[in-house]
């Protein structure tokens, strides 16, 4: 087999060298010092095959920005106006001038339309070609990588060339630079032997006082949620308890799988059997992504996949539920000359949803990369494609992430917060996607009365600049912090995150057959997304449109009516060798708006929205 791939190599190579080549003078397009934490160790075998993302521009996507900009905004006449699949994909498609180019380029290396593929809007080409032709396209080589710690390996260049009439055509070329890590965003797993869970169910059975909560269903939260959240807990502390959702009318809620993390149904009955009866014998779908798996072997079950799907499809059902599982983990073996997808598969799983018609209106994801390790260009198109979503009207919920401002370490001794760029200084490491604009970014808080939970990420982006919909609240913030508080160790002027929070520690769930407790924003998140679908489901009912991009929307209603989120006030996110930010009156970088008031959001979202107009005006 080996064999006849080298033969496959050397027979395309020997044809690219037959066709006339219009390279001419290449231009460096991105160089980048040797990543922290990776060692470069070889060579990348040349029959390797390595699947190129080529990004287009996007001339018209400021219109589509407008777009989203007004149909987002609560104080606008076009507000839930949501634009269609056709509609957003003209808008972000390129010129035919910038295909024409793509296509001559590609063709000078032997790669016609039958060797491609294309995104609908055709804003992104697709090619597998094996090392040594990208070698050539792009002026570079690849080395195989192993990053220090974990032993993982990837196939990456630091540097990369295109020619020079390519210039305004081609904006981003990956996987070249690309060195992130993709990873879930739970903090913690404690596993109950049967002593604890005996322990756990005497407390729950206690006749102990509930916790007096003021914002909560009935004034009160049950005591025993202090050590375990259920459902049970969240639609009492979050005030939802008694709605149930309407599937009368179209609503659905999905959650993104990756690294091989299987949602498993057995689990999930049990899950239910536990804590959600009526829901027993019931069901979600799963839909496969470039090659993902759907590994329903107790052994297999996923901690994080298991978390994400048991909370957010016991909030909400009946509502249906979607779990995407898809392929395409980063590690490539060098010792096995392995054919397999090395690229981040945010990419692949934006490429497939943005290609249905129809789609779930709340989407939750607990995975998320040091902003610093990806790269600016495909950062900023990947939030793009984001925007797309948004425009269609889904709402995108990310973790904030699991180590406060940075690592979750307040020894300076102890840190690792060093910038990859060459110059090894400390400063503070925001999250990718969270940092996106366009996505609402969920920390955590624990305990009732809420404070925040000590990991809870937050921070300033140090590549997307603070969007309008949240300058007014982190101003504020700003203005509380004494004079040179952390200087160079954050950007002041960037997007900050989180947007708002939820419980993120101590949840109950079912894994390999046995109840775990589990902590991580990987808990905020599709728990906040579940209100999100419930306030969803609620405006459905009534005729209105679902909530889309969330945060114009959250940033006006904290301003005008703030006792619909919970603020936090107690609690900070320690990292990078300091105590990071502190918990505080209004939006902060720990919880963000705070946690949601579910009964005083349906309220606003399906009766008070003018009174609301009229308060913002």
């Amino acid at each position: 087999m080996r064999s006849l791939s080298v033969w496959v190599t050397l027979a395309l190579a020997a044809f690219v060298a037959a066709v006339p080549s219009k390279d001419g003078v290449h231009k460096v397009r991105e160089s980048i010092s040797s990543p922290r934490g990776w060692t470069k160790t070889k060579r990348a075998p040349a029959d390797h095959i390595i699947e190129l993302r080529i990004a287009l521009p996007q001339p018209n996507f400021g219109q589509l920005e407008k777009h989203l900009d007004e149909i987002s905004d609560p104080f606008h006449e076009r507000y839930g106006q949501h634009l269609s699949k056709a509609e957003v994909e003209a808008l972000v498609a390129p010129h035919p001038e910038n295909i024409h180019e793509v296509n001559e380029w590609l063709a000078s290396h032997g790669i016609y339309e039958d060797g491609l593929s294309r995104s609908p809007a055709k804003d992104w080409v697709l090619v597998r070609v094996p090392v040594s032709v990208a070698e050539e396209m792009l002026k570079t080589e690849y080395h195989v990588w192993t990053h220090d710690a974990s032993g993982d390996a990837v196939v990456r260049t630091t540097q990369y060339s295109l020619p020079s009439y390519l210039d305004g055509h081609v904006e981003t070329v990956q996987p070249t630079t690309f060195f992130s890590r993709m990873k879930s965003l739970k903090s913690s797993i404690r596993i109950h032997d049967e002593e604890q869970e005996a322990t756990l169910k005497a407390v729950a059975a206690a006749d102990t006082p509930p916790i007096n909560v003021p914002s909560a269903s009935g004034g009160h939260v049950d005591a025993s949620c202090n050590k375990t959240i259920t459902i049970t807990c969240l639609q009492q502390l979050y005030n939802a308890v008694g709605f149930t959702p309407s599937t009368a009318h179209g609503n659905q809620i999905g959650i993104t799988g990756y690294l091989e993390q299987f949602a498993n149904i057995a689990d999930l009955q049990l899950f239910y059997k536990d804590q959600r009866p009526d829901a027993l014998g019931t069901n979600f779908t799963t839909v496969l992504v470039n090659g993902g798996l759907n590994n329903q072997s107790s052994a297999e079950a996923g901690a994080e996949a298991n978390l994400d799907t048991q909370f957010a499809y016991g909030l909400t059902f009946p509502t249906p539920g979607t779990f995407w599982s898809t392929g395409g983990r980063p590690p490539f073996k060098p010792d096995s000359l392995t054919t397999s997808n090395t690229n981040e598969p945010y990419g692949d799983w934006l490429d497939f949803v943005l290609s249905q018609e129809n789609l779930p209106q709340t989407i939750s994801t607990s995975y998320a990369d040091d902003e610093q390790t990806v790269p600016v260009d495909f950062a900023k198109r990947v939030c793009n494609e984001f925007a797309q979503l948004g425009a269609r009207g889904v709402t995108l919920l990310f973790s904030s992430g699991d180590g406060g401002v940075g690592d979750g370490q307040e020894d300076p001794a102890r840190q690792r917060c060093f910038t990859n760029d060459g110059r090894n200084i400390t400063r503070f490491v925001p999250l990718f996607p969270p940092a996106c604009p366009y996505v609402t970014s969920v920390g955590g808080t624990i305990h009732i009365p809420e404070t925040a939970v000590d990991f809870s990420g937050g921070g300033f982006s140090d590549v997307f600049p603070r969007p309008a919909f949240q300058q007014r609240a982190v101003s504020q913030f700003l203005k509380t912090l004494a004079p040179g508080t952390y200087e160079g160790l954050f950007n002041p002027n960037g997007r900050a995150i989180p947007d708002v929070s939820a419980q993120a520690d101590l949840f109950r769930i079912f894994l390999s057959g046995r109840p775990v407790s589990i902590g991580g924003t990987s808990a905020a998140a599709p728990t906040f997304a579940g209100i999100v679908s419930l306030l969803n489901s609620a405006r459905l009912s009534k005729g209105l449109p679902p909530l889309g991009f969330l945060n114009p929307l959250v940033y006006a209603i904290q301003q005008y009516k703030p006792d619909a989120f919970n603020d936090i006030t107690v609690g900070n996110n320690p990292g990078c060798g300091t105590p990071g930010f502190n918990a505080t009156k209004g939006w902060d970088p720990v919880t963000g708006l705070g946690t949601p008031n579910f009964g005083k959001l349906k309220d606003i979202l399906t009766l008070d929205l003018d009174l609301l107009k009229v308060e913002g005006v």
